[in-house]
């Protein structure tokens, strides 16, 4: 597998005993496809989720990515850069199992606004218009989402079928989130992004 892949690759695997599924939890800056019949997991607050399958042969993937606040205008800064990167590495994987671009289709959710470090620069915001226009351009039809509110959301995906499921999380139990995208915000604003992709 090439390298850029296997970088942003999600590694955490379980079994889901309530699902009674082998599960993936997909964390921020990773992604994860499959040809199974298995569960895709991620919690996502101002972060994005696509999940993207082909619909006829029901392989499909989850991406879990955040825009950075670069502050650049440029089309080419790095929170453009990124927000491309993890769709396109997604979509690239995909077609490589054996998806076809014409059977695509996607589910999108996330963009709370839910830290407050964040509210005052519309990233939740920012981040669904961009996953919607990035589907748009590329002519995959979206057919569900949640996005924008004030809760975060756990977001279960079954890419054999299609299937969704979101849980609003109301009340948060403890930081990990917020850690999880506050340290994955400042990661994207420090560390330039790096890998080429494999475009076919």
């Amino acid at each position: 597998m090439e390298a850029g892949f296997v970088e942003h690759l999600a590694g955490n695997r379980y079994f889901d005993p309530t699902f009674g599924a082998e599960a993936v939890k997909v964390l921020p800056g990773e992604y994860f496809v499959t040809t199974t019949d298995m569960l895709l997991v991620t919690v996502l607050g101002s972060c994005v989720s696509a999940c993207i399958r082909d619909k006829e042969k029901g392989i499909g993937g989850m991406n879990h990515f955040m825009l950075a606040d670069s502050g650049e205008q440029s089309p080419f800064s790095a929170s453009a850069r990124y927000g491309t990167y993890a769709m396109e590495i997604l979509i690239n994987h995909l077609l490589k199992l054996g998806a076809r671009r014409g059977s695509l289709e996607a589910k999108v959710f996330g963009g709370g606004r839910v830290m407050a470090a964040l509210s005052s620069s519309n990233v939740g915001e920012r981040n669904c218009s961009f996953v919607l226009d990035f589907l748009r351009t590329e002519g995959i039809f979206v057919s569900a989402q949640d996005l924008l509110d004030v809760h975060p959301r756990k977001v279960y995906f079954f890419p054999a079928t299609g299937r969704v499921l979101v849980k609003k999380l109301t009340r948060l139990h403890n930081d990990t989130l917020l850690r999880r995208e506050s340290e994955y915000a400042a990661r994207l604003t420090e560390a330039p992004v790096s890998g080429d992709i494999e475009l076919f």
